[in-house]
Parts: C-alpha cells; structure tokens; sequence
C-alpha cells in the first residue's frame, strides 16, 4: 500500500510524538517479568516490565531503552495497547503486528492495533522492521517467562 502524503505526515507525526514523549516509561517494581532486548546490528536496546495477572493478562509494563525513533516509538505505542490486555489476545496483537511490518500475511484485527498501523511503511525499510519488531520481541519473551 502505497502511503498518501497525509498518512506520511501522520505517521512522522505519530513516531516523533512517541518517541520524544514515550508512554509507559520506566520500570516495574515487584512481582513482574524483566526481559532484555537488543538489536546488534544498530545498538537499539530495550528493557521491558510487565506484570500479568492470574489469567495471563498484561496488569502493567514499562519499558526503558535508547535507540531509533522507530523502535521507541513502537514500544511506547505498543504498551498503550498492550496494557490490561489478556493474554491470547495480546498474542493475536503480536502476530498482527509481525504481518504489518513485514507484509507477508494479511492482518486479522486492525482495529486492535490502532495507531500502530502506522508503522506499516517499515515494511519498505527491511533493516528497520527489527527496530519496529524489538518492543515486541521482548514482550513475546516476557510472556514466555511468565508461564
């Protein structure tokens, strides 16, 4: 799909606004997941909280980290959706997400994402899909710790 100038303007809009004042910022104290995520291959780093309740859902995460604009911006927009979350629906998100930034697979939910649609145009970008993916790797990690 090719972005119109407007979407253009609101996807830079979107990624500069999270990254420069990201949501859920900071860590999680007490009974919760610590996960750590980086990608070698430009130095972005995340480190990831989440707390989840006795059904598996997501209660809280935060997050800290330094890196691109791409990859804070997709971790602080994914926290906002991701929190209070249950967890297999938390899971449909990820691989919905997965299909938005590589473009192999039609997506099940898009309303689900939200904003996150955004970041469809990293697909267009093969290098920049792993910043866009971090946040989310590490919360894939997190969920497989907590079981």
């Amino acid at each position: 799909m090719a972005l119109s100038d407007e979407l253009r303007d609101l996807y830079q809009q979107v990624i500069l606004d999270h990254s420069k004042n990201p949501r859920n910022h900071g860590q999680l104290t007490g009974d919760c997941v610590h996960v750590h995520g980086d990608n070698p291959t430009c130095g972005d780093e995340i480190d990831m909280w989440v707390k989840f309740g006795p059904a598996g859902q997501v209660e809280d995460i935060k997050f800290t980290g330094q890196g691109c604009a791409i990859s804070q911006a997709s971790a602080s927009m994914m926290t906002v959706k991701i929190k209070g979350t249950e967890g297999e629906k938390a899971r449909a998100m990820l691989e919905d997400f997965r299909h938005v930034v590589l473009g192999d697979a039609p997506v099940k939910d898009e309303d689900a994402l939200g904003e996150l649609i955004l970041l469809e145009g990293v697909q267009k970008f093969p290098q920049r899909v792993k910043c866009a993916m971090l946040g989310w790797r590490a919360l894939e990690q997190a969920m497989g710790e907590s079981k």
